[in-house]
């Protein structure tokens, strides 16, 4: 499969029953819908997986009747069957991102500025796997964020050279490997097996 076999699309342009499809009801994606990264610690706590949903549902539509909110990601398609899922938005909608390791320790942005977007999370679903849906979704993350005025992107994945023994759903962050194929480079490694990769539009 290559990248044009995969169709994407932003998640506020498709069925609501498509992103439940690609978040499922096992995991943590059905846990927490994209949303630990947008909440304060102790908010996290308090979030239930009906709270995630209608929270992530709530953004989506939020991006519908706003053209200048962005929504919070993307879905992909392979033959008409939803696939999986990248957020990408600008790395101000993540507070809890920003605050950690990953970002204090290696970023030279500012932290307010809201032309740096950050791809944060990864979502393909259980027979989907190494057929290249995650090289597509980056690659349209990436054409998302440019067309809606990113300056910079920023991607915190994980290096699986230091950690060979991960399951696919510990690397929702996305790989080295897979964000050096869409242009990336390694800004800094801040913390034990991840990465600060930027890519400057």
């Amino acid at each position: 499969m290559t990248h044009e076999d995969v169709i994407v699309r932003p998640v506020d342009e498709v069925s609501w029953a498509d992103a439940e499809t690609v978040f499922g009801t096992r995991g943590d994606p059905s846990t927490c819908w994209c949303q630990f990264f947008k909440v304060t610690n102790a908010e996290w706590k308090q979030l239930d997986r009906p709270t995630c949903s209608s929270r992530f549902r709530d953004q989506v539509q939020d991006a519908r009747d706003d053209p200048s909110m962005p929504a919070p990601g993307l879905i992909a398609y392979e033959d008409g069957e939803p696939v999986g899922w990248v957020a990408v938005e600008p790395r101000t909608s993540y507070p809890t991102a920003l605050r950690g390791k990953v970002i204090t320790g290696g970023s030279t942005e500012a932290a307010d500025d809201a032309s740096v977007w950050a791809v944060v999370c990864f979502v393909v679903r259980v027979g989907f796997r190494r057929r290249g849906v995650a090289g597509a979704l980056l690659a349209a993350a990436v054409s998302h964020a440019r067309d809606r005025g990113a300056r910079v992107i920023e991607g915190y994945p994980v290096d699986v050279v230091d950690h060979q023994k991960m399951s696919s759903a510990d690397l929702y962050h996305g790989t080295v490997t897979l964000f050096e194929g869409a242009g990336f480079g390694i800004t800094a490694r801040p913390t034990p097996g991840r990465a600060l990769m930027t890519l400057r539009l």
